[in-house]
């Protein structure tokens, strides 16, 4: 790294990777470098950028890659998170999800399934299927259930768990048919000359149109209310065509209930396993989301029942 010119490190995320703020002159760049995960971190995260792009939704470009030094220089969107903007007292929330939601519209409109990526080879956007589901709902057993149950309580909590979100996955109507982003959150969405920006998208997926918009509205980093929650989602449905509400409404629930239950498992891990504990204060926020999630359909009454069982101060304290 020491060849790259004036570099500075820049804060970094839940990733393995790290970020290096590059300035020479007039121009700022982003080093990412990455050893492990090092494929999916530059020549997958550069790909997707790629089709991003092409779809006129503004990404990163590349500017260089050095993959055998494990880095490639990108784009530099700023600072400016649409995270920052919203935790200000003053803002007007709706006004900027209403514009995100216009950006997510973009993005599930998409049609390119694969490009050719840096390495001049074709990368296939894979599908989110049923196992990546299921395995992703798992880390809250393997994580978190592991650090807080006793060895007995864990092995008939997880066998109950994993039937009821076997269950749950296969309770979902939509097809896997549209782009989702997977970490679409205001925290990745970045204002570039009063454009919406969009990082982080190496973990993209071809999956359930409701996926990105339950990141949106049930997301742990930021609070917003019940009222701003059904607004927003409201705003995404009246801009849709042929849609069912039902199936929707079904679908938005069962996932934001599964990937808020991945997660906290996530999140533990980060703590125990990387030593980022910063993570953990968010803990309870995802519990939050779960608790409102869990009372308003039937569908999650076995789930309700273990949570209640086992984790009755966490799902309730809130």
């Amino acid at each position: 790294m020491n060849n790259l010119g004036n570099i500075k490190k820049i804060k970094g995320d839940a990733s393995f990777r790290k970020f290096y703020r590059k300035k020479n002159k007039n121009l700022s760049s982003i080093v990412v470098f990455a050893k492990k995960e090092k494929y999916k971190n530059l020549v997958i995260y550069d790909a997707i950028n790629k089709i991003l792009n092409k779809n006129k939704i503004l990404a990163p470009s590349l500017y260089k890659e050095n993959y055998k030094k494990n880095f490639i220089e990108i784009q530099d969107f700023g600072d400016k998170t649409i995270f920052k903007i919203l935790v200000k007292k003053n803002s007007d929330k709706f006004i900027y999800y209403k514009k995100i939601i216009k950006v997510l519209n973009k993005i599930q409109n998409i049609k390119d399934k694969s490009i050719k990526n840096f390495k001049n080879k074709k990368y296939v956007i894979p599908k989110y299927n049923k196992k990546i589901l299921i395995d992703e709902a798992n880390l809250f057993c393997d994580w978190y259930v592991k650090n807080n149950l006793s060895n007995s309580q864990r092995i008939l909590f997880n066998k109950r768990f994993k039937r009821i979100v076997s269950k749950l996955s296969l309770g979902l109507k939509l097809k896997n048919n549209v782009f989702v982003h997977r970490d679409f959150h205001v925290s990745n969405l970045m204002i570039i000359n009063k454009r919406i920006g969009v990082i982080d998208s190496q973990d993209a997926l071809i999956g359930n149109r409701t996926y990105d918009l339950a990141s949106l509205i049930d997301d742990v980093r930021i609070h917003t209310s019940t009222e701003l929650k059904r607004k927003i989602y409201n705003y995404y449905i009246k801009g849709q065509k042929k849609l069912s509400i039902y199936k929707f409404k079904n679908d938005f629930e069962i996932l934001s209930m599964l990937r808020n239950l991945k997660i906290i498992g996530i999140f533990t891990r980060l703590a125990l396993r990387d030593g980022k504990k910063n993570y953990l204060k968010l803990i309870p926020k995802a519990w939050k989301l779960i608790s409102i999630r869990i009372n308003q359909n039937k569908l999650f009454k076995d789930l309700k029942n273990l949570l209640n069982e086992n984790f009755k101060k966490e799902l309730n304290e809130n």
